[in-house]
């Protein structure tokens, strides 16, 4: 993501101070692990900045339409995003860090007084990517046997491997030795009743 720098200036001067920062970015996409997705509208987002006297604090909401690829299927998976922005600039480093802090939970003011909102919009986004995409909750994904989506079409082999499975399942069974037991009498002409 390109870089979003604003100033510190008078809008920012004071403790308390506060300012709303609104806008869209033009940015095609973003990647995740493996996945790598797209941003045909961009990103939207809605920030206040504010001055919390040893840094600023930014929060907000950003919004986008992503599209990637279903896990399952190998087709396109569309959905909406809409994240919280948390990020804090501090203006000088800490002297030491309290036990449930760490680097990663701010970044510093520039030395030119600005800050880049860039890192904090783009972990809003990642936060609310799924980390299985699908294209429909239900997506039945492709055949094993043929790779034929699904969704489309059934090929008949999902049903010969679930019966393959179950002849599996049957003849791993520690009773299966029983199946071609003879249980029957014949020996026996009657069952012992009169008439």
């Amino acid at each position: 993501m390109e870089p979003l720098i604003f100033p510190l200036d008078e809008r920012l001067a004071n403790p308390g101070d506060t300012w709303s920062v609104t806008g869209h970015l033009d940015e095609s996409g973003y990647e995740l692990g493996d996945h790598e997705f797209s941003l045909p509208e961009g990103i939207d987002y809605d920030v206040v900045l504010t001055n919390a006297g040893e840094g600023i604090l930014a929060t907000g909401l950003l919004r986008a339409h992503v599209v990637g690829t279903c896990d399952r299927c190998l087709e396109d998976a569309e959905f909406d995003v809409a994240g919280e922005v948390d990020g804090y600039y501090l203006f000088e480093e800490p002297e030491q860090l309290g036990e449930d802090e760490d680097e990663a939970d701010y970044e510093l003011v520039s030395a030119d007084h600005t800050i880049d909102l860039s890192g904090a919009l783009i972990a809003a986004l990642v936060m609310e990517t799924p980390f299985v995409v699908l294209c429909r909750e239900d997506c039945a994904g492709l055949c094993p046997v043929c790779g034929a989506n699904l969704n489309e079409e059934d090929c008949g082999h999902a049903a010969q491997l679930e019966e393959q499975r179950e002849r599996d399942r049957l003849e791993s069974s520690p009773f299966a030795a029983l199946a071609g037991l003879d249980l029957s009498d014949e020996g026996d002409e009657g069952d012992g009743a009169t008439e």
